[in-house]
């Protein structure tokens, strides 16, 4: 066992020393230690229950004979952080948090690891982790929140967004929005809708990571606390077998969990997480190969933004075995993959049925027959640029519009608020990717206030930032190079003409090379927007959102 380094032998008489000062027993010390990585705090709401998921690991962990010890993994609310400086340190945290729970586990020499996250960073930046320590490990989040209720309308936290918009626009008063707001959140847990945290934790389930109902029993539900205890008493089954992340989290796992993310509507988000989760698993996953998979997967669910579905719904439905089952009727997984049940990908969905074909549609029966997100390429993103097409209005899967250009997400907000963007355009908002925000804000203001004023199915933004999962229309992200980079998006000048085609993968920007090469002689790179602290370390480490915005 790693432990015996910090356990056994006459030259580890000091580190037994601590031990005992920590309270530990002889007994104790002889068994396996655990790591539980709890991101618990009281700033966020999907975080604020993780006390109660981690004493119920705690408690599966002692029940198979292990040790379980705590160590905390940090977490930041993106709601709380949305459309302020806090936004660029959301990305930021998925590097500090797989940083430091590699530090921890390696350091203290763990046995095996239970990771507990919650919301948008811990997942992908726990797997990172995970990948990296490679030892037994499995995943239990703290699970999603009930849709909220206002009369006889459910709603959730993109609702919320909107309703800013709309009060912008004159549809609701100040007191509908405080009802709005006193609605939208009613419980604990990660956001109701299909949004970057329900997506990851959904996919971490695809990937094999977790057991069945990870990504979709609701937090307050016991059952939630079942699958602790459950995931607690499995993660020494893993370490019994010797089963590690390196033997779960494969090539053919990782092409699973794009597939089941196309099918599922997921967040853009993923399509920054799942190449940097790859690349610390030694698996290639690039962003060229998202719309490969999504070309042959059918999208079977449109849970909000995309639809008036809520995460409560897929569980009831089946959840993500219940996806998977239908997606395995076109032959579209490897169901031969090994999983955290210690069993075959296709052993677990043998019996998965789909209880309700309105949540979750017959894989013969899709919403479309192609997945969710969707890679644009052209002049303005040669190295492409992702949007959430399954939750994009069918009118606005072609648009050529005007460009309405703004240096900044906060300058593009006080546009829109104030009534001067028009239908038909397209709002560019540059210098807002890893390198130039630095940090790559979540764009979920501009974007609800847009759909909020009624202008989701005539206005078009475009931008090298990102947006969180509750976004929806034509909103299209990740553009790469970025513009801090030099890329094309830097060169856009107000009213150039903008055509956009999802179906056909294509955004061009009608200037033709000449004139680009042009203004491209005159563009000049805007100095750094931070210079000191985290963040400015943090724009010259990190690499291309086409990358999954890595860190080198």
């Amino acid at each position: 066992m790693n432990s015996d380094n910090v356990k056994k032998g006459i030259q580890q008489a000091p580190h037994r020393s601590l031990f005992y000062a920590l309270g530990y027993t002889q007994e104790e010390l002889s068994r396996p230690l655990v790591g539980i990585v709890s991101s618990w705090n009281e700033i966020v709401p999907g975080h604020m229950n993780l006390d109660k998921i981690t004493e119920a690991v705690k408690q599966g962990v002692l029940l198979a004979g292990g040790v379980p010890v705590v160590f905390p993994a940090i977490a930041v609310c993106d709601g709380i952080a949305m459309g302020h400086e806090g936004m660029k340190y959301s990305l930021v945290t998925r590097d500090l948090i797989a940083d430091s729970t590699e530090c921890m586990a390696l350091a203290h020499q763990f046995d095996a690891l239970v990771m507990i996250p919650n919301c948008d960073k811990n997942v992908p930046g726990l797997l990172m982790a995970a990948a990296r320590v490679n030892v037994p490990t499995i995943f239990c989040s703290g699970g999603p929140m009930l849709a909220g209720r206002l009369g006889n309308q459910r709603t959730c936290l993109s609702s919320m967004f909107e309703a800013v918009g709309a009060y912008h626009a004159g549809k609701m008063t100040e007191e509908e929005v405080a009802d709005y707001e006193r609605s939208a959140c009613p419980t604990c847990g990660s956001c109701s809708g299909m949004y970057t945290a329900n997506s990851m934790n959904c996919v971490t389930e695809a990937l094999g990571m977790a057991l069945r109902g990870n990504g979709t029993i609701p937090a307050v539900m016991s059952a939630r606390l079942r699958l602790a205890k459950e995931s607690g008493m499995q993660v020494m089954e893993l370490l019994r077998r010797n089963i590690r992340p390196s033997d779960i989290m494969t090539e053919a796992a990782f092409h699973n969990a794009e597939i089941v993310d196309m099918a599922l509507g997921c967040s853009t988000n993923t399509m920054l997480h799942l190449p940097a989760i790859a690349k610390e698993a030694g698996v290639k996953l690039s962003l060229d190969m998202a719309n490969e998979f999504s070309a042959k997967t059918p999208n079977l669910c449109h849970l909000a933004p995309a639809g008036d579905s809520f995460m409560e719904d897929l569980d009831r439905a089946g959840g993500v075995w219940a996806v998977m089952a239908e997606l395995d009727k076109k032959k579209l997984l490897d169901t031969s993959v090994l999983t955290a049940t210690g069993k075959t990908l296709g052993e677990n969905i043998a019996g998965a049925k789909n209880l309700d074909h309105e949540i979750i549609r017959p894989v013969d029966k899709p919403y479309s027959q192609t997945g969710g997100i969707a890679v644009l390429k052209g002049n303005l993103a040669p190295d492409g640029c992702v949007v959430k097409q399954s939750a994009v209005a069918p009118e606005m899967m072609k648009h050529d519009g005007p460009a309405r250009v703004f240096e900044c997400e906060d300058d593009a907000i006080s546009a829109i608020t104030a009534g001067k963007i028009k239908e038909g355009d397209v709002i560019v908002i540059r210098y807002e990717g890893p390198k130039g925000g630095p940090g790559m804000r979540e764009m979920l203001n501009p974007t609800s206030a847009i759909a909020g004023m009624g202008l989701d199915k005539t206005v078009a933004l475009i931008t090298d930032g990102r947006f969180s999962g509750a976004t929806r229309g034509a909103s299209i992200g990740h553009v790469a190079p970025e513009a801090a980079l030099g890329g094309n998006i830097a060169l856009v000048k107000e009213g150039d003409t903008i055509s956009i085609d999802i179906p056909a993968h294509s955004i061009k920007l009608c200037v033709s090379d000449e004139e680009l090469e042009k203004r491209r002689k005159a563009w000049v790179c805007p100095e750094p927007r931070i210079k000191t602290g985290y963040l400015a370390r943090y724009s010259k480490m990190v690499t291309s959102a086409a990358q999954g915005a890595i860190l080198q």
